[in-house]
C-alpha cells in the first residue's frame, strides 16, 4: 500500500513546483557557465601597477600570498558595479581585495570617483583596458577569488553578495591547491 502511494509520485501536489525549482537551477547553472566561459582557470594572469593611493600590486604569475584574495573588475559607469560597492568594501574590511577601475579614466578621475562615493577601498586604473583584457574581461563586474598559491578558485561574473564572497575567499583559503 505505501509502495503503490510513493510510485504514484504525479499525485503528488508538489511536483509541479519541484519541476519548476529544477528548471530554474537548470537555467540559472546555463547562464553562469556562459557567463564564465574564457575566463582564466589555474594560475591567476599577472596584475601589476600602482593603485590610487599610490600603493603598487603585484598578483599573480606563480606568486603566493599570506591569504585568499579578491579580485575585482569593475567600472565608474556601471549601475550593477555601484550596487555592490557596500558588499566589495565590507569584504575588504577582513580580506585582501584587489580592485581595478575598468575603462574609467585617468588615475585622477577614478581617485575622484572613489572619494565622492566615500570608498576608501584604493584601486588599480585600468584606463585602456589591457589588464582586463589580460584577465579575458568582458563584462563588470567580475570577480576573481584566489587561494594563497595564487591559484583562481572561484570566477563570479555579475553582482556578487558579501556572504557569497566570504564563503568563497574562507573556502579558497582552507582549501587551497596543491
Amino acid at each position: 500500500m505505501i509502495f503503490r502511494r510513493l510510485s504514484n509520485w504525479k499525485a503528488w501536489p508538489w511536483r509541479k513546483w519541484a519541476l519548476e525549482a529544477l528548471i530554474l537551477v537548470a537555467i540559472i547553472g546555463a547562464v553562469t557557465v556562459w557567463q564564465n566561459r574564457g575566463l582564466p582557470e589555474g594560475m591567476a594572469p599577472p596584475l601589476a601597477g600602482v593603485r590610487t593611493d599610490g600603493s603598487t600590486v603585484n598578483v599573480g604569475a606563480g606568486g603566493t600570498a599570506p591569504s585568499a584574495q579578491l579580485v575585482v573588475f569593475w567600472a565608474t559607469w556601471c549601475p550593477v558595479c555601484r550596487a555592490e560597492e557596500g558588499n566589495i568594501s565590507s569584504v575588504a574590511e577582513d580580506w585582501p581585495v584587489i580592485s581595478v577601475a575598468m575603462q574609467s579614466g585617468e588615475m585622477a578621475e577614478v581617485a575622484k570617483y572613489l572619494k565622492e562615493r566615500d570608498i576608501t577601498l584604493p584601486a588599480l586604473v585600468d584606463a585602456d583596458g589591457e589588464m582586463a583584457a589580460d584577465w579575458r574581461v568582458r563584462g563588470v563586474p567580475a570577480h576573481f577569488i584566489l587561494d594563497p598559491a595564487g591559484n583562481i578558485r572561484f570566477r563570479v561574473v555579475g553582482y556578487a553578495t558579501t556572504l557569497g564572497l566570504r564563503v568563497r575567499l574562507w573556502w579558497a583559503q582552507q582549501f587551497p591547491l596543491a
